[in-house]
């Protein structure tokens, strides 16, 4: 079996794996797993108004996901997207709110700017201290989400709550004016009055953009080299550690971005937040499933939102919507295995080989 053909294959036989693992528990439970697809599909797509949710739902998760698939083809592991997600929302609605009369042609590229800015800057800490210390990234991002967590919380709480502009709740901001938000009113009309956004537009533009740098860029290569052996690419001439320190900056302005659509697009204003932001580790989910390709990440981002916008549907037949978190998991879960071989059978063999 070619690559090729068992890079689209193994997804495939994850999701139907999942869907399977799905069904068995609905059986255990006493409840029917053809209904309960049939109601997830339905809420789902059953109409324009549940197209246009699922779509929109696809946009964040989208960008999240292009932000872990660039630090993976750099051999990163970026968990931080959440964190990184969470500062571009707070820190372009902040702007929002302060300057609300600045025009709408302006006021979009600004705010969408600044939560790239603030997402990249969250990249930075973590890629320097990685590239010029050795400090793991993964535990670098850990730390920052929970520090933009707990510092977000303290904004809303301490400076926007104290000025009626920004907000009247301690724990929420004032929504958006109309310069600033993602919604139009033909795509309104068109889904039935859906929340749908310019923000998948976004998303759809920075996949074929990654997709195209990838593919015919010098950053790119670069990238991809660094991933794969950064002791041969320094020989070759590439600086590994600027590589590293550009992938993560690249990825937070990513997830910062994913942070903007799902801001002013879903949400329209900032709440506080009691946990990580689930788009980050959904996003990763994405990213796997779509094996860090454009192309597999856009179908991956569609698959995981007709699951989460159309699991409250299977309540229609009294079946419990978490069990979609079950096959969700399971799809990860069967993805990972792929992963896991890949990394560990090489090794095994080596040392076979060792031995001998």
């Amino acid at each position: 079996m070619s690559s090729k053909t068992k890079t689209i294959l193994v997804p495939i036989i994850a999701v139907l794996a999942g869907f399977v693992l799905g069904a068995i528990i609905m059986l255990i439970f006493g409840f029917n797993p053809i209904w309960g697809y049939e109601d997830l599909f339905i809420s789902a797509l059953g109409n324009s108004r549940a197209i246009g949710e699922t779509i929109q739902t696809a946009g964040p998760l989208i960008l999240e996901a292009l932000a872990f698939s660039i630090a993976m083809k750099a051999g990163l592991f970026n968990i931080g997207m959440s964190g990184q997600a969470l500062s571009g929302w707070l820190f372009s609605m902040w702007f929002a709110l302060s300057f609300p009369d600045i025009p709408r042609l302006i006021m979009i590229p600004l705010v969408i700017i600044i939560g790239m800015i603030f997402g990249a800057i969250m990249g930075f800490i973590p890629g320097v201290l990685r590239a010029l210390l050795g400090t793991s990234e993964v535990i670098t991002t850990i730390m920052l989400n929970y520090i933009i967590l707990y510092f977000s919380t303290f904004v809303v709480h301490n400076v926007m709550a104290k000025k009626l502009i920004m907000a009247t709740s301690v724990d929420q901001t004032n929504p958006v004016g109309s310069n600033a938000t993602f919604r139009a009113q033909w795509l309104s009309n068109l889904t039935n009055s859906s929340t749908l956004n310019i923000g998948i537009f976004i998303a759809l533009i920075a996949l074929v953009v990654m997709a195209v740098t990838f593919s015919k860029t010098t950053l790119g290569y670069e990238i991809n080299a660094v991933g794969l052996n950064p002791d041969a690419s320094e020989y070759a001439g590439i600086s590994s550690k600027r590589t590293i320190i550009l992938s993560m900056v690249v990825a937070g302005a990513l997830a910062g971005l994913g942070g903007v659509v799902y801001g002013f697009g879903y949400m329209q204003n900032f709440v506080v937040q009691t946990g990580s932001l689930d788009i980050g580790f959904n996003g990763m989910a994405v990213a796997l499933l779509g094996g860090n390709n454009p192309i597999g990440i856009l179908f991956a981002g569609l698959l995981f939102s007709i699951l989460q916008t159309g699991a409250p549907g299977m309540m229609t037949d009294s079946i419990p919507p978490q069990i979609i978190q079950v096959v969700t998991a399971a799809i990860i879960f069967f993805i990972a295995i792929k992963f896991v071989i890949e990394v560990i059978l090489p090794k095994s063999k080596n040392k076979g080989e060792q031995v001998k």
